[in-house]
């Protein structure tokens, strides 16, 4: 077995699909099945049985995957063995929530870049939840996130902390607490994102009950549907800052229990030296 065909297995494993696996290795659709069948004739099982275009994997491809991941996993870790102190370079998969990668992350990446520019840095965003299943499913090598987190397989180093505020239209009157918008629709990411938890938690631990939660893409979209009056919403200060977003909406401050929070930077404790991953977590420091 070629350690190129198990990535390949493992991958289609992930994605559940051929064509989004060749997307994700940049490969060609046809190379990916014909690796996969190659594969299969070789073990002379079935790794998966294909219902239209999804693939679900099997019993026997089950237990090859728990393989390939210790076979994957330990290739790298003979790599960076062998390369000791050499430069990093190679891929590196960063994930990271929405806000953060419009705010924080654009200075870090552009040093790292220019200190390490042999390293090809790939960005996945999405909210918290998401991002700490690519870490442990290996789809991103590091991902920054907010607190709390209680994924024991997981280190965790904070970097980052945030103000948030509650974000209304510009002629809401003041607010003291979530009575005050209690009939408004919620605008957040979709569920698994930690800031929305928090603006719902508002609610719910001053026993207000919201009527609805709308969900959104990017936090542009978020702030605009703001601005035009549809509903209210839960946002970093600095966001708002950077962009200039400030004029457009109202920016109200919260306690300091809801406003406060932590951005860690999350990686797989089994894998505890990744060349690349490790200078990018150092930059945070500088």
């Amino acid at each position: 077995m070629e350690l190129s065909s198990l990535r390949i297995f493992k991958t289609v494993a992930e994605e559940g699909s051929v064509t989004q696996a060749a997307a994700r290795l940049h490969r060609v659709q046809s190379n990916v099945s014909a690796r996969l069948n190659q594969l299969e004739e070789s073990l002379g099982v079935t790794l998966f049985n294909r219902s239209g275009r999804r693939m679900l994997i099997t019993e026997e491809g089950t237990r090859l995957l728990e393989y390939a991941d210790r076979l994957l996993r330990l290739a790298d870790e003979a790599q960076m063995a062998v390369r000791g102190g050499q430069e990093p370079s190679g891929q590196l998969r960063i994930g990271s929530i929405e806000t953060t990668a419009a705010a924080r992350l654009p200075r870090v990446l552009g040093a790292f870049h220019r200190k390490y520019p042999q390293v090809d840095l790939i960005l996945d965003t999405g909210p918290t939840d998401y991002l700490l299943q690519a870490v442990a499913n290996h789809k991103v090598d590091v991902a920054l996130v907010s607190a709390p987190i209680d994924r024991p397989e997981l280190e965790q180093v904070p970097v980052f902390v945030e103000e948030l505020v509650l974000l209304t239209d510009a002629l809401h009157g003041p607010i003291t607490g979530p009575a005050d918008v209690a009939r408004r629709t919620l605008l957040g990411f979709r569920s698994g994102c930690s800031y929305r938890r928090r603006l719902e938690w508002w609610f719910a631990d001053a026993g207000v009950a919201h009527t609805r939660v709308a969900e959104f893409g990017t936090f542009e979209a978020i702030i605009g549907c703001v601005a035009a009056g549809m509903g209210v919403a839960m946002m970093p200060r600095e966001v708002l800052r950077q962009r200039g977003l400030g004029r457009t909406v109202q920016c109200h401050t919260l306690p300091p229990e809801v406003a406060q929070v932590e951005t860690m930077v999350v990686w797989r404790r089994d894998i505890p030296h990744h060349a690349a991953r490790d200078a990018f977590i150092a930059g945070f420091g500088q």
